[in-house]
């Protein structure tokens, strides 16, 4: 799922090719991309395009008159790309394709095409009248990249969730998704399965400054990688990142193959020397199947992959 420093460029490109531009036509290759009815998807045509914001993971076009001030009779275009909803950008009038194709947006500067390449279509567009409406979609989490440790660390201890969950959940924090969180959780050294009202001033610390590193360092690495042009290769694996996706590869502090705990249709990646002491995380599933023989840290699994040369430390 494209999540804060994706969505963050997909904005920057989207500011210089539409913003001030007008919307010409609306394209809907699925009627159930768009979730709302009233108003109507054409009421977005012929407006332009009068500012770009991120809303969560939500990609937000304020619509205008070409003539109006800004008002309560805004629109608003709000698109959710999920976990397989990517953008393109191409010439004016261009084909929705047929098999991943949902939307087109036609632009007097060019098309901008929705896709998504999964089989369950949860990608979603809403049209909404007015600021109060559009609030009514926030999720109310707290944007990292603004907030003090004092606020990172009363939205963080709110509730006692796992670290993964919390740092995931839409109504605490703002635009971190399963890839990221990954990220920030083994730049901080700590356990994604560590309580949050069970972590210590320094731990809570660590993890303010490597949500807010990681963050900033992806944005500004997808921003050079994408040279100006439109983001081309959106996605949630990538080989600079240090365990994200990179179960059994070694992680790049300590060289110990990473782990992973799997559950419905993601997964968590963690290096069990850098983030647990040496603990091996319980993978429900495997687990279960394996129960007196599931092992309880990296050495004793180590010991039973004689075939594999020992990871360094």
């Amino acid at each position: 799922m494209p999540e804060l420093p994706d969505v963050t460029v997909y904005i920057e490109a989207l500011e210089a090719r539409i913003r001030g531009h007008e919307l010409r036509k609306v394209r809907l290759a699925s009627p159930f991309v768009l979730r709302t009815f009233d108003p109507p998807i054409r009421a977005a045509e012929g407006k332009r395009v009068a500012e770009l914001r991120r809303l969560g993971k939500r990609i937000v076009l304020r619509l205008v008159d070409a003539a109006a001030q800004p008002g309560p009779t805004d629109l608003f275009l709000v698109i959710h790309l999920m976990i397989a909803g990517r953008f393109k950008w191409l010439a004016s009038g261009a084909k929705i394709p047929g098999k991943l194709g949902l939307a087109a947006f036609d632009f007097d500067s060019g098309t901008l095409l929705l896709t998504e390449a999964a089989t369950k279509k949860r990608a979603s567009i809403h049209l909404l009248r007015g600021e109060e409406a559009l609030r009514a979609l926030d999720r109310g989490g707290l944007e990292v990249l603004e907030a003090d440790l004092p606020a990172f660390r009363a939205a963080l201890v709110a509730e006692n969730h796992t670290l993964k969950r919390a740092l995931t959940d839409p109504t605490l924090f703002s635009g971190i998704g399963n890839a990221y969180s990954d990220e920030i959780l083994h730049r901080a050294r700590l356990s994604p399965a560590q309580l949050t009202q069970k972590l210590d001033p320094d731990g809570i610390a660590r993890l303010h400054a490597a949500t807010r590193a990681v963050l900033t360092e992806w944005t500004k690495r997808l921003r050079e990688e994408a040279g100006g042009e439109f983001p081309a290769k959106v996605t949630a694996f990538r080989p600079q990142m240090a365990v994200h996706g990179k179960f059994r590869q070694p992680c790049p502090v300590c060289g110990t193959a990473v782990q992973r705990i799997a559950y419905a249709d993601n997964e968590t990646n963690y290096c069990p020397r850098c983030q647990t002491g040496g603990k091996l995380l319980s993978d429900r599933g495997l687990a279960r199947l394996l129960k007196a023989d599931w092992p309880r840290s990296i050495d004793e699994l180590e010991e039973r992959m004689p075939s594999r040369a020992p990871a360094p430390r």
